[in-house]
């Protein structure tokens, strides 16, 4: 995916009027649906990485997407701090990207490893790694957040999981 269509930091993606006040992890706490996704970024120690200049864009697993993973496996993830943290990282990409400016291809992570991207022109519809943007643009000072309906991994982690 070409990163470079990216916005400006300075602009914001909807509104002109309505400049954000929060960074991101802020934005997340407000929004009331992200309460998972932001404890998993504060027990992580990753609240100040993120809450940095940026801009990142997020694509944040809601509440009820944490509710999709199996029995105990949210809990075993947050005893692996390495494993926790990249896994978060994997839900974050450098850049500010609306989901009107998202193209369809791969875009590289804070994780190391590339998610997908499925996009196109005609529908509203994006997704990153089969998960759908269920609420797209929510605007922080350093960045976009993107609120989807799984959690997602990076796909060598799932071929791994699946061979288990």
């Amino acid at each position: 995916m070409d990163q470079s269509r990216n916005v400006p930091a300075g602009e914001p993606v909807r509104n002109p009027n309505d400049a954000p006040t929060k960074n991101i992890v802020d934005t997340m706490i407000a929004a009331g649906n992200f309460t998972t996704f932001a404890n998993s970024i504060k027990a992580a120690g990753l609240t100040n990485e993120w809450a940095a200049k940026g801009p990142f864009t997020v694509f944040a697993p809601t509440d009820e997407a944490f509710k999709k993973l199996t029995s105990g496996e949210y809990d075993t993830l947050v005893k692996d701090n390495a494993r926790l943290k990249a896994i978060l990282n994997y839900h974050v990409v450098s850049g500010r990207f609306a989901a009107r400016d998202m193209k369809s291809g791969e875009m590289n992570t804070l994780q190391g490893s590339s998610l997908t991207a499925v996009a196109s022109a005609s529908s509203p519809d994006v997704r990153v790694n089969g998960a759908h943007v269920t609420r797209p643009d929510i605007v922080a000072t350093n960045g976009i957040v993107h609120a989807i309906d799984a959690v997602i991994l990076p796909k060598k982690w799932q071929l791994l999981a699946a061979a288990a």
